[in-house]
């Protein structure tokens, strides 16, 4: 990958792990981290730090045009991570999530047009799909918001669309499903699950065990991410990436419970139901194109990813809360 590459929020989950997959490959990206009085640079902060001294990083806010345009400047490659991602955060605090994930993406479309970068990677996420009509799902499935968060997403993907359809600008979108590992934040469903029960819980508490959800290992995802970004035809569309494999949430649970040496009762919790409408029943990923087109296909097996995540958990459970329920 020639040139500078910017990662848009590199100090999160994805993004930091995109970071130094990148770095690995002899890569020296921008990283854009959120900017905060602390300095917190996220988890690019728990980074090596000869990792790290590879990395040039950038702090500020893609709700700032202005920003944003002076981070894309120079770059040929743009990843845009940055969002605002709690489904049920985006219940309480709609306007936040158009500020961030609309008007964000737009900045960081119209500042890569004007900078002439030659890639922009842009992330979706299966959200956007709703409760499967069919299954498995591929990118051609109707897109239904059944969320405020859904629906900003929904409406950054189209603008994507928009400029590569519009103005010619070389976009590729990634549409991951859950994708989970090292780093997650607790408001996801697993390490709810495993930091719960890693506290010594005897109780773990969750919303609805029904739905069907296809679940991703991070290093996968990020491959994905990479991927793309070397397929000249996967610019102008939209890319699945997911396993292809549907576990439910119980089932699921059950799992990182055996992985975490757990004997906790599952039990169901109001608190933390989806509106009746707006929950997602069935996301099983088609990555048919991505396989036989981008070359890009799953290589972690969910019981040796999860063992991975609940031992990582295990040695970062001080960073997280686990006593009380997170939006």
């Amino acid at each position: 990958m020639a040139g500078l590459v910017l990662v848009t929020g590199a100090d999160g989950f994805i993004g930091s792990h995109l970071v130094e997959e990148l770095v690995s490959r002899g890569v020296r990206p921008r990283a854009l981290v959120h900017y905060d009085f602390r300095e917190s640079w996220g988890w690019l902060d728990a980074m090596p730090r000869d990792v790290l001294a590879r990395v040039e990083v950038v702090a500020a806010d893609v709700r700032d045009p202005y920003a944003v345009r002076k981070a894309v400047e120079g770059c040929s490659t743009v990843f845009h991570l940055a969002a605002l991602i709690g489904i049920p955060y985006s219940y309480t605090a709609p306007s936040s999530y158009v500020d961030t994930n609309v008007k964000g993406t737009l900045h960081i479309l119209q500042a890569s047009l004007d900078e002439k970068v030659d890639l922009v990677v842009h992330t979706s996420t299966s959200e956007t799909y709703g409760t499967a009509q069919y299954v498995p799902i591929d990118e051609r499935h109707p897109l239904v918001a059944q969320s405020p968060y859904a629906a900003s997403k929904i409406a950054a993907d189209k603008l994507a669309e928009a400029f590569h359809l519009s103005f010619g600008l070389p976009v590729a979108t990634v549409r991951p499903f859950n994708t989970f590992g090292p780093r997650q934040s607790n408001r996801a469903v697993i390490p709810t699950i495993a930091t719960q029960a890693l506290s010594g819980a005897e109780e773990i508490r969750l919303g609805s065990l029904h739905p069907i959800r296809d679940f991703t290992y991070v290093k996968d995802t990020v491959a994905g991410f990479l991927a793309v970004a070397q397929c000249q035809k996967a610019i102008g569309r939209v890319t699945n990436i997911g396993n292809g494999k549907g576990i439910s949430v119980g089932e699921l649970a059950q799992l990182i419970l055996d992985a975490c040496g757990s004997s906790a009762r599952i039990l169901h919790s109001e608190e933390r139901m989806r509106p009746a409408e707006s929950e997602i029943l069935r996301l099983i990923c088609d990555n048919t194109w991505a396989v036989e087109n981008v070359g890009w296909r799953p290589r972690y097996a969910l019981r040796d990813a999860l063992t991975e995540t609940v031992s990582w958990l295990r040695s970062h459970l001080a960073q997280y809360k686990t006593g009380r329920y997170t939006v």
